[in-house]
């Protein structure tokens, strides 16, 4: 059986990203669940770890997440409702 995967966040961040993009890292998780989902790398952010986007569908719309992997935990780190996510989303959905 296949392990879901834990998630983690500093709370502060999670704070200010409710305060600034109206999201909080709880709801940010679901992105996750949406069997569409893109996975990209951050390649312009860090250089001590990788950072990624995930890119899901979440109730209210098309969500980017940016996460790491620590401590084989998904750790979240900002997220929210961005036109680039959303036109990444549907270009990598759109039936040929």
């Amino acid at each position: 059986m296949k392990k879901k995967p834990d998630f983690q966040w500093d709370e502060n961040k999670n704070k200010l990203n409710q305060e600034k993009h109206g999201v909080s890292f709880a709801l940010a998780q679901l992105a996750f669940l949406d069997p569409c989902r893109v996975i990209l790398e951050d390649a312009s952010h860090s250089q001590q770890e990788h950072r990624f986007y995930c890119v899901g569908r979440v109730t209210e719309g098309i969500m980017t997440v940016r996460f790491s992997y620590r401590n084989r935990q998904i750790r979240i780190i900002g997220a929210g409702y961005w036109r680039k996510g959303k036109r990444l989303y549907e270009e990598q959905n759109t039936v040929h």
